[in-house]
């Protein structure tokens, strides 16, 4: 049943009823993967509309998300909410107001087969190894000629510019938490098969890149930039590891979420001086070298001060 969130009484409640939709990004890092929780063989988030027996949103998401995954969800909180009327509809035609939550995870074997690495739904967007050719030899020149498309000067020079700004071009320096921007543009531009639902007669997008349900793939956006941007000045990638952990899987995790590298002496350096870890007296044996130490997260920290900010020290290289 959709719950109906307006109705004016001019009009009737068929043709304006607004559904509402509870969308989780639910994040995890496993072998140096980010991934993300999906449903439908990876072509969707968990979501389902909020119902008249949901005691609230967050109860409503909960309970779709465990439904849907098996997978209980921990602490959460609210991403975004979307309301375009040109881009969020349901089969009816009802206008879908869409209300998203990031949630954090360990991810364990045996919890099913919906985790994704999210770079097969971003691949533009992993530069640990440098750029992706993807960037120079397809989204560019396809971005620049979009740009030389528009009708006026002034318009094909705002055009340029904002690819540069968002892919890092011409100069420009790539900012890993431009994720949204990035996928807003090439929505715009009409590179990925999102923008082209409603015309069904163009040929579709061919860029790399998974598509996701209805508006999904834009979400996930959202909660990766959010997540980008939160590990920096909040201490929340330890949400993501083990209770013990050696400092090079901690560096792991945060480059495979940054998308970059970190500087590994000043990225140490920097967990010290905060004292952010404590050992545990246990190594990992198992590196190919010599033993390494374990740690583990100092939830007294969170007490003490407040954590200025991680300032990671992504390379620039």
């Amino acid at each position: 049943m959709t719950a109906t969130l307006q109705q004016p009484a001019d009009q009737s409640a068929e043709a304006n009823a607004v559904a509402a939709d509870l969308i989780a990004v639910l994040a995890a890092v496993s072998a140096e993967a980010p991934r993300v929780m999906t449903i439908g063989e990876g072509g969707a988030l968990p979501s389902g509309p909020l119902e008249p027996g949901h005691r609230s949103l967050q109860a409503g998401l909960r309970a779709w998300v465990e439904r849907q995954t098996g997978h209980p969800l921990g602490h959460v909180e609210q991403l975004y909410t979307f309301a375009d009327r040109d881009r969020m509809e349901d089969a009816g035609g009802r206008r879908v107001i869409s209300v998203s939550y990031l949630g954090l995870a360990r991810e364990l074997p045996g919890q099913g087969s919906g985790w994704r690495d999210w770079y097969e739904y971003f691949p533009w967007e992993d530069h640990r190894v440098g750029p992706p050719s993807l960037i120079a030899d397809r989204i560019a020149p396809r971005l620049a000629a979009w740009a030389e498309a528009a009708g006026d000067a002034a318009t094909r020079e705002a055009r340029r510019r904002r690819a540069a700004i968002t892919f890092g071009l011409d100069g420009d320096a790539w900012n890993e938490e431009l994720v949204l921007q990035r996928y807003e543009l090439m929505y715009e531009a009409e590179l990925v098969p999102e923008a082209l639902r409603r015309h069904p007669e163009r040929p579709p997008a061919s860029l790399p890149g998974r598509p996701m349900a209805v508006d999904h793939r834009r979400i996930l956006a959202t909660g990766i930039a959010r997540l980008r941007a939160k590990i920096k000045y909040r201490p929340v990638v330890f949400e993501l590891m083990p209770p013990a952990f050696s400092l090079l899987q901690l560096q792991r995790c945060v480059e495979a979420l940054a998308g970059r590298l970190v500087h590994k002496q000043n990225f140490r350096r920097l967990i010290e001086q905060q004292e952010l870890v404590e050992e545990t007296g246990e190594t990992l044996a198992d590196t190919g070298g010599r033993p390494a130490k374990l740690f583990r997260f100092r939830h007294a920290v969170l007490a003490e001060r407040a954590v200025a900010g991680t300032k990671l020290p992504l390379s620039r290289a």
